[in-house]
């Protein structure tokens, strides 16, 4: 009887914790595979520095090197894959979705005007390779734009972005 019910309190405690999508964790994967250059099965601190970027964490030489220590496992300096993968998710589950969105926006205002505009659109279409037209782009704009002003502001991007638009 004990052990039922301490087997289902662990179940309800794992089943709380967030966890990564499958594609996340291939993220991890590729990330990991692409930056162990050498191919020993761990990276070194400039790969890991590289691996860590990729996967959109930009930290400082301290940082990396206190997260190379603390899983150093040999003294030799490197972090195996298990050891990535464990920081990785944890850091990935750490994500601000919020902020994440607003990076996302910056990324698109590149002129730092508040606003998304059709300028830049056409920019980050033309960028990813989407050739769209310049009606099309401005009818993505009017679907979203709230305020009627012609461009998208922050607002009005996290409000597409959390489907609340």
């Amino acid at each position: 009887m004990y052990s039922s019910s301490a087997a289902q309190r662990a179940k309800r405690r794992s089943h709380n914790r967030p966890e990564l999508s499958d594609e996340q964790k291939q993220e991890i994967k590729e990330a990991f595979e692409l930056f162990d250059t050498d191919k020993d099965g761990c990276v070194d601190y400039h790969e890991l520095k590289v691996a860590m970027r990729a996967l959109g964490f930009d930290m400082k030489k301290a940082e990396v090197l206190k997260i190379l220590r603390d899983h150093d496992k040999t003294n030799h300096g490197l972090m195996d894959f298990e050891d990535f993968a464990k920081v990785m998710s944890e850091k990935i589950l750490a994500r601000d979705p919020i902020e994440e969105i607003r990076r996302a926006f910056q990324l698109f205002d590149d002129d730092s005007t508040g606003k998304i505009t059709l300028r830049n659109l056409r920019r980050v279409a033309k960028e990813i390779g989407d050739r769209l037209e310049d009606d099309e782009l401005q009818a993505m704009i009017d679907e979203f734009d709230l305020d009627g002003d012609g461009e998208i502001n922050e607002q009005e991007f996290l409000a597409i972005m959390t489907d609340e638009a």
